[in-house]
């Protein structure tokens, strides 16, 4: 019994010092590009080819990743040697013995054959005959418009506005998160993403309902901007190139997070204590979390928000070229996983049972 309050002291302290310094991953914040050339000659050609093609930060740890996977699978013999055979086996093995998904398995299946056309400068040869993963197909978690409501219920504050936004305009956890002042555009009721998913750009809704509460929470953020300013606090983060280009953008008002951390957070690169979004376990903790006490028996998370938006949009009669535009789809294939989850499926098909 005496150890309990010494291990609840030590708990009190872990959180309070990931609070205070969050890892690099957590916070979303992409290393120093030129402090971060890789530590083979292999990965510098790699990571030289990503950036020359404008691969997203994200996508280039994925791709990373995996090469130093399949790099650790041929030791030790060199990554240079690899073959074709090499390739094959690795891609069945992830089948077969690490029971990986078909998507997970495709993502290494992509980053190995960039890999060899690109760092190593050589065609992967015909492996098609690997052992390829069963594919499922998942429905996705909806939410029905009362749900919604007894979540957004359970919610407060801040976390409520957000969810409320995210349902509302069919945002992706980091779009929501990465949101900044310029981008939420009160007036004409639309929210513009910046460098989504794909590095695209895209304009969807803005909840007329939600407009004068954000137009409140933007003042709250002014506030809170300018005693940063007074107390000459480090200006938000801005892409490595930007920052190059404007170096006061940090400072500015318009390049703010809409959604930002009540406390000062460390920069993992510099060591300063700047003002970041709120962080990703944060809301997504708040999401688990009214979900509990709202008593649903389905597993929620941030995400669900937007499977609801375009699900209810279809079930309202909405295009689904609209929607696919809206939640930013390359394919329309994509956005019709939201027909098999709809209340009324088809033409307003009833269950026989109901006749």
């Amino acid at each position: 019994k005496a150890a309990v309050p010494a291990a609840k002291d030590a708990l009190n302290w872990f959180f309070r010092a990931a609070r205070e310094q969050p890892a690099p991953g957590l916070t979303g914040i992409p290393p120093p590009a030129a402090g971060d050339t890789g530590r083979t000659d292999w990965e510098r050609r790699l990571i030289q080819r990503l950036r020359v093609l404008h691969y997203q930060w994200r996508t280039e740890q994925t791709y990373r990743g995996w090469a130093w996977r399949f790099a650790r699978a041929l030791e030790p013999r060199p990554l240079e040697e690899a073959t074709t055979e090499d390739l094959r086996d690795f891609l069945t093995r992830q089948a077969t013995e690490k029971r990986s998904s078909a998507s997970s398995q495709h993502q290494a299946l992509n980053a190995l054959v960039f890999l060899f056309r690109e760092a190593l400068g050589r065609e992967p040869g015909d492996f098609s005959d690997f052992v390829r993963a069963r594919k499922s197909r998942n429905v996705p978690t909806v939410l029905s418009r009362e749900e919604c409501r007894c979540l957004f219920a359970a919610l407060e504050g801040t976390s409520r506005l957000m969810a409320e936004l995210m349902y509302g305009s069919g945002l992706r956890l980091l779009e929501l998160l990465r949101l900044r002042v310029k981008d939420v555009d009160l007036y004409r009721r639309q929210i513009v993403v910046r460098a989504g998913k794909g590095d695209k750009d895209r304009v969807t809704v803005l909840p007329m309902s939600l407009v004068e509460r954000l137009r409140a929470h933007r003042d709250r953020v002014r506030e809170l901007f300018d005693r940063d300013r007074k107390e000459k606090a480090p200006g938000a983060w801005i892409p490595e190139g930007l920052d190059r280009k404007y170096p006061s953008a940090g400072v500015s008002w318009e390049w703010q997070w809409f959604f930002p951390s009540r406390q000062l957070l460390r920069d993992p690169r510099t060591g300063e204590r700047r003002r970041h979004h709120v962080l990703t376990a944060t809301f997504q903790h708040a999401v688990r979390q009214a979900a509990r006490r709202a008593g649903f028996s389905k597993r929620v998370t941030p995400h669900a928000l937007r499977h609801s938006f375009a699900t209810h949009l279809l079930e309202s009669g909405a295009d689904i070229r609209t929607v696919q535009d809206l939640l930013g789809h390359t394919l329309v294939t994509t956005t019709q996983i939201y027909l098999h989850v709809m209340q009324k499926p088809g033409i307003g098909v009833k269950s026989p049972l109901d006749g």
